[in-house]
């Protein structure tokens, strides 16, 4: 069975607040990366391709997970928590909304081995 857990949090900037904002997210990937469970977190922002056509806030983590509890410890460390109440809560914060989910590449049936 895979336990890995991958996240899409997407964030959509108040206008003229895109750099700030993508600076702020910049700042929590270090921490982020020396947590045991974290395999990726990465920000990235949308760029424009006639082959991605698709519509998406213009900022974005790509997470990677070793397990749920790892994600579930990460999303309740101080610094995490912090940013959510400081740029998407609170009222002058740079975020105008956000989008966390998160997936498994397991089907869902998957007939996965007893070890």
């Amino acid at each position: 069975m895979s336990k890995k857990v991958y996240c899409s949090a997407q964030f959509l900037p108040k206008p003229g607040k895109e750099k700030a904002l993508f600076k702020v997210l910049q700042s929590l990937e270090p921490n982020t990366l020396r947590e045991d469970g974290c395999i990726q977190y990465i920000v990235t922002r949308h760029i424009t391709s006639p082959f991605a056509e698709g519509n998406s806030f213009p900022i974005a983590f790509n997470e990677i997970w070793a397990d749920m509890a790892s994600f579930e410890a990460h999303c309740q460390r101080q610094e995490i928590s912090d940013f959510f109440a400081t740029y998407c809560q609170a009222e002058d914060g740079l975020a105008e909304d956000w989008n966390v989910c998160i997936y498994t590449d397991e089907p869902e049936d998957f007939d996965a081995p007893q070890l």
